[in-house]
């Protein structure tokens, strides 16, 4: 007997849609097959009629129970909280950052971020590694090589410090000599590189000449984290990993300068990927000037229409890879407390609607094909970082992680409809479809707005990249 059986929807697969039945045994997918053609009992049937049947979300890049910049003891929203309110948006897989600082190895690094993250994860997980600042050559040769054995695929580094040196804390800034070194490395070792790139000469010299003209307000973020930053430190990046031939992943893309020096790498063949977030493609600095309009803001900063416009060119076209979050969950008073460009805090709480504004503003407002959609959502971000055909597809031998969604859902959201923090960017958004059903390892865990997930269901991924991703760009 099976366990669960999905019948009657529209079941989105890399070999087509069709109305399928989808059969589950254990935690895992054993049969995708023609409506009605099952012959095996299941001890449930999910009618999923007139909704779509899609892999469950894979939020790529989420900062949870993190240091928060510029202000001294406080963390981010942690794994309980954020892998619940993400269940309830469709997404069943987060990957968070072990933090590499001075001073700590990479094994320290990823135990701290064991102890956080066993047995306190309704939703699966895995771990990228940031390394911070000056990475000292042990750290670069040996250990490296040892996480990536272990199934840690992925590395994150920054081209600025962000904020000001006043107020951005710890050094993030990893320079060229570091990055190429690590570049290496990471190529030497079939893993996958993740840049936050900006020029941070600019950045710094932006933040000192808009404080100087008296235009230091928080609404004036745009003209700090600048188009022309994203434009230079991305082809210097790209460069650098042309050279060395690393597979490089650039994290929030949020200007039309950087989708088109993505555009130009991957036309030469190289292994690059760009991601945005559901944010950027939905607002632009204009809602900056909003009363508490700071609420909007993740760095490097939104842009202007031309270029979220721009942002859903690339994601239509297959220059972008993945629509992510940059999770990022602290309180109302938290976020709202920075008010100029110099103090605002960025992030904001957005793993639990990252699938339903992306349905919403890609498929139903700009005809995104729905294998498109579960590329951008799901797939990609499996493939890029070494969870593919485990997670991100519905095939036999995956995952049970599924989600339904409901296209005739057409409704304003409330805060009510939100599972995290005291507020959200998202409500007043008129949303047209959403998830409402999440399957976790064969589980229902969300269904009808209710929650059934247990603080056991989520476990540490193992990963590993696969040749094809790191040898062109195969997404």
């Amino acid at each position: 007997m099976l366990d669960l059986v999905i019948k009657g929807g529209s079941v989105v697969t890399p070999w087509g849609t069709g109305n399928w039945d989808v059969a589950i045994q254990g935690e895992k997918i054993v049969a995708v097959s023609e409506s009605e053609s099952l012959t095996v009992e299941a001890a449930r049937t999910l009618d999923a009629t007139g909704k779509l049947v899609v892999p469950g979300g894979i939020e790529p890049h989420a900062h949870i129970a993190a240091p928060v910049a510029g202000v001294p003891g406080e963390e981010t929203a942690p794994p309980e909280q954020v892998s619940r309110a993400a269940l309830f948006g469709g997404t069943t897989t987060l990957l968070d950052f072990a933090i590499q600082r001075a001073g700590t190895s990479i094994e320290k690094a990823l135990e701290e971020r064991t102890s956080r993250w066993k047995g306190q994860s309704y939703a699966d997980y895995a771990h990228h590694i940031m390394l911070l600042g000056d990475i000292p050559p042990d750290v670069i040769l040996g250990q490296a090589r040892e996480a990536v054995q272990q199934g840690h695929a992925s590395f994150k580094v920054f081209t600025t410090n962000i904020r000001p040196p006043q107020n951005s804390g710890e050094q993030r800034l990893v320079g060229m000599g570091h990055l190429t070194e690590l570049m290496t490395e990471v190529s030497n070792n079939g893993a996958m590189l993740m840049v936050h790139a900006e020029d941070d000469d600019i950045v710094q010299y932006m933040y000192r000449k808009v404080m100087d003209e008296g235009r230091g307000e928080w609404w004036n973020m745009h003209l700090v984290h600048t188009n022309l930053s994203e434009d230079l430190s991305f082809r210097r990046v790209l460069r650098a990993a042309e050279i060395t031939n690393c597979p490089t992943y650039l994290v929030h893309v949020s200007a039309a300068e950087g989708v088109t020096a993505l555009k130009e790498w991957r036309s030469r063949g190289a292994p690059v990927y760009g991601e945005t977030l559901h944010n950027y493609a939905t607002f632009t600095a204009e809602n900056y000037r909003e009363p508490d309009g700071m609420k909007y803001h993740t760095y490097p900063s939104l842009k202007s229409e031309a270029d979220r416009d721009a942002l859903w060119v690339g994601l239509l076209d297959g220059t972008l890879s993945t629509m992510a979050t940059d999770e990022y969950c602290t309180n109302w008073a938290l976020k709202i407390q920075g008010r100029t460009v110099l103090d605002v805090t960025g992030g904001h709480n957005g793993a639990e609607t990252r699938m339903g504004v992306t349905y919403t503003e890609g498929v139903v407002k700009r005809g995104m094909p729905l294998d498109r959609f579960v590329q951008v959502t799901s797939s990609n971000a499996a493939r890029i970082m070494g969870l593919y055909p485990r997670k991100g597809v519905i095939a036999p031998g995956s995952d049970a992680d599924i989600v339904l969604i409901d296209p005739n859902i057409n409704k304003r959201m409330t805060m009510a409809d939100f599972h995290i923090s005291d507020y959200s960017i998202w409500e007043g958004y008129e949303a047209k479809g959403w998830p409402v059903v999440t399957v976790m390892h064969g589980k229902v865990v969300v269904e009808n707005g209710e929650f059934h997930g247990d603080l056991s269901d989520g476990h540490w991924i193992k990963r590993r990249v696969s040749g094809d991703v790191v040898s062109k760009p195969a997404v």
